[in-house]
């Protein structure tokens, strides 16, 4: 019997993905609104300019299946500025990071996150990630898939964020 492959892959995106990757983002806002979470992500947020600088500096990736793009999300692999002050407990640690930001799919193939957190854990021992209070989705994922709750940080324009942090575990005699 002929087993049921999905050809994947995770590789950075480019501008000839822009269209398809803001009709995640706004399929995306849809599920959202559905689920309650009615204030992240109004507006055109992400908008081109915005997934365009992504791409110039290599840190958009598109998550595909059998060629078509179904993921989108940010790896960033440097200080997150946001990250500097966190209230209400402590990060981990203090080590390098890296931190994803703007995670969607289209809800179509299912394990987005876990296939985007595999990736990201093949480029860092740290990973943080934080979201909106209403995202209850996103705080499933992140508690589900061994991130802890460190606390609260702030955007830029002063919005709160629940903050997550992931660490690889030691093993013994490592």
């Amino acid at each position: 019997m002929k087993e049921n492959y999905l050809a994947e892959e995770i590789t950075l995106a480019c501008e000839k993905d822009l269209d398809r990757l803001l009709e995640i983002y706004e399929i995306a806002k849809a599920y959202m609104r559905k689920s309650g979470n009615t204030k992240q992500w109004n507006g055109a947020y992400p908008d081109r300019e915005t997934l365009l600088e992504d791409i110039a500096r290599e840190r958009l990736y598109v998550y595909k299946a059998e060629g078509a793009i179904h993921g989108v999300f940010v790896l960033l692999l440097e200080e997150e500025p946001t990250y500097r002050y966190i209230e209400g407990g402590s990060w981990l640690n203090d080590e390098p990071y890296g931190t994803i930001h703007r995670l969607a799919s289209d809800g179509s193939v299912k394990g987005i996150f876990e296939k985007c957190l595999a990736f990201c854990r093949e480029k860092t021992d740290n990973v943080r990630v934080d979201t909106h209070h209403d995202n209850h989705t996103m705080q499933h994922l992140a508690e589900k898939h061994g991130f802890q709750k460190c606390g609260v940080i702030y955007l830029k324009n002063g919005d709160p964020r629940l903050a997550y942090h992931w660490k690889k575990r030691e093993t013994p005699g490592s």
